[in-house]
């Protein structure tokens, strides 16, 4: 998997040597509150271990899913992901996958831009490579991500239970 950099940021793969930053940042209920229709934090080191091995399996020319660090040190800062979005129980799957962005980062990272940074310019890669269109959902209570997806000029389709197979608010940005 390649490594994207911004002017303050570098997303690159996930490693074992992150797994104590993973578990920090995942085991802390503000940060997982709303990953998913049933969150829960992580528990362990060896689950850390186990979900950076399952970040990096992701195998694919514009998807990925990065550790987010600052470029002047290094840090450690959070998680941004693009792959393809799991449908609800039910929905027809017809037509190329939706794929999504996503990301959560550690509440010391929070309130410096760093989502909307790193966002950005996984967005701008994945554009530039041919992917005709990228989406975000949100829990309709992540307030702090919604206005992340209309920073990147993202604009927003309504709420939608076509995902996750919990209702979400949707936003989605074409190519172009």
């Amino acid at each position: 998997m390649r490594t994207i950099a911004s002017d303050r940021l570098l997303l690159r793969p996930w490693c074992d040597e992150d797994a104590d930053f993973l578990l920090d940042l995942e085991s802390r209920w503000e940060v997982v509150r709303f990953l998913g229709a049933q969150p829960t934090i992580m528990n362990s080191r060896a689950d850390a271990l186990a979900s950076i091995a399952r970040r990096r399996a992701v195998d694919h020319p514009i998807h990925g899913i990065w550790a987010v660090t600052t470029a002047a040190d290094g840090r450690l800062v959070g998680n941004l992901l693009l792959k393809p979005i799991r449908l609800s129980a039910g929905e027809p799957a017809g037509g190329p996958a939706d794929v999504e962005i996503g990301w959560h980062l550690h509440p010391d990272a929070w309130g410096h831009g760093y989502a909307s940074e790193a966002a950005a310019a996984v967005l701008d890669d994945a554009l530039s490579r041919g992917l005709p269109r990228v989406i975000a959902v949100t829990d309709p209570d992540n307030h702090a991500s919604q206005a992340v997806c209309r920073r990147l000029g993202m604009t927003h389709l309504g709420r939608t239970t076509r995902y996750y197979d919990t209702p979400n608010e949707l936003f989605a940005k074409p190519a172009g």
